[in-house]
């Protein structure tokens, strides 16, 4: 019997997603259990496995191409069977999503400096698609010479009725162009030929010199190329935040002393803490103070969260993703860490299930590690506040009448200005800072 194998949901708000990589082939016999296929949805890449058994008779959807959930992709059965005329949506799906496994992407170019470490959470469908290109209207003798020199006709204006570009409109153009003079290696003919480049584009590009594969390779390198579906997201989220969010910012310096000192002790009696840890739970403590901190607001009504879900944006070579500890305000500073390292654990090994990257409702962003003096951070849609964390740095500063050297760290908190007031995100973010360098509470904390 042929058995549809349709696209998953992952997670409530992922509406499509698209097949990075099949693991079978048509005419392969497929167990339950196996790997059918790697998917990418806005957060990861995920394998699915197979719920049946049978021969993969059929593959429907291809690498790279984006369906909604529920799509029909696949079908298993005996060969020879006969699929269905047309394939249907919202079947009950045979397959199951496999605990997520990273894969690698391709290498994504990252700004220089981060100033938007929000989580690539689903928030609709993906980029739209392109319209389709205009047909080109060419002559098969001219189409043919323009595939003998190696250039794009489409840079051509056609004499022929309706604009069709003839032989002759391609002759005109390459000694318009003086092709004749063009310098090219055979090696790079071809290459370029294969990847589609343009002979003319590329001497112009090197005027004088003769073009050589590596001049080529260049080219290709600087072809564009899809961003991956969690960077389309990541792009989407960001730009949404940023035009319906109206962020300010405001700066504070702590002095990480006795905060460092007690997690110095605390490490030495067998207690280990990140420096995120301590400034994890400041902010849930000053939460419980500032409750605007912890709602959001569309515009038109505000939402209160009467629980504290902290999000702490990590980053990963395919984009940044925002585990979410949840209920961090019932929490103490020992059982805060261990879920913290353990989400972190599961994001960098690729294994964080959509639901553990949803429903924060504060964040933290802390590149504390990376050297960075001081930056802000965009705010994730769906909160109305993120603290940025920068590193902690030994600094002069005066004490009295005399200047001290001290470990000294920069906060920044973005927020939002329809529901946040200077006034109020001062005093929060002063509140964590007050809470920072309490050396009594995190000695009592820590013990």
């Amino acid at each position: 019997m042929v058995t549809p194998i349709v696209m998953p949901k992952f997670g409530q708000m992922t509406e499509d997603s698209a097949i990075v990589e099949w693991l079978k082939q048509e005419g392969d016999k497929v167990a339950k259990g196996d790997i059918l296929f790697a998917v990418e949805t806005d957060k990861s890449v995920m394998e699915v496995e197979s719920f049946s058994e049978g021969t993969l008779i059929k593959i429907l959807v291809g690498v790279g191409v984006s369906v909604p959930v529920q799509s029909v992709v696949a079908y298993l059965g005996e060969p020879g069977e006969a699929i269905p005329a047309a394939p249907t949506t919202s079947i009950p799906a045979p397959a199951r999503a496999a605990p997520p496994v990273a894969k690698p992407s391709a290498p994504v170019a990252r700004p220089a400096a981060t100033s938007a470490p929000v989580a690539p959470s689903a928030i609709g469908a993906a980029a739209p698609t392109p319209a389709a290109p205009t047909r080109l209207r060419i002559s098969p003798r001219a189409a043919a010479l323009a595939r003998q020199c190696v250039i794009d006709p489409r840079a051509i204006v056609g004499s022929g009725p309706e604009g069709r570009i003839v032989e002759q409109d391609v002759k005109v153009y390459l000694e318009a162009h003086d092709y004749a003079n063009l310098r090219v290696s055979p090696a790079a003919k071809a290459l370029a030929a294969k990847e589609g480049l343009d002979l003319i584009a590329l001497g112009a590009d090197n005027p004088g010199r003769r073009i050589e594969v590596a001049e080529v390779e260049r080219a290709i390198a600087e072809q564009p190329k899809p961003l991956s579906k969690m960077r389309q997201i990541i792009a989407e989220r960001l730009t949404h935040s940023v035009v319906t969010a109206p962020h300010f910012y405001v700066t504070v310096a702590v002095d990480m002393g006795e905060a460092l000192a007690a997690r110095g002790q605390a490490k030495a009696a067998g207690a280990s803490y990140t420096v995120t840890d301590l400034i994890a739970h400041a902010c849930v403590l000053a939460l419980k103070e500032f409750p605007a901190l912890n709602s959001a607001t569309d515009g038109r009504t505000a939402r209160w969260h009467s629980r504290v879900h902290l999000g702490l944006a990590v980053n990963l070579d395919q984009g940044l993703v925002v585990p979410v500890i949840r209920n961090a305000d019932a929490m103490t500073l020992a059982e805060l860490s261990a879920s913290a390292k353990a989400l972190v654990d599961k994001a960098r090994a690729g294994k964080l299930a959509p639901d553990e990257m949803s429903g924060s409702t504060f964040s933290i962003s802390n590149m504390g590690m990376l050297d960075v003096e001081n930056f802000t951070a965009i705010i994730n849609p769906g909160e109305s506040a993120i603290l940025a964390v920068s590193s902690t740095i030994n600094q002069p500063v005066a004490r009295g009448d005399q200047v001290v050297v001290r470990p000294i760290m920069k906060m920044t908190l973005s927020s939002d200005h329809r529901l946040i007031d200077g006034a109020t995100a001062a005093r929060f973010v002063n509140a964590i800072k007050t809470k920072l360098e309490d050396g009594g509470l995190w000695i009592a904390l820590t013990s």
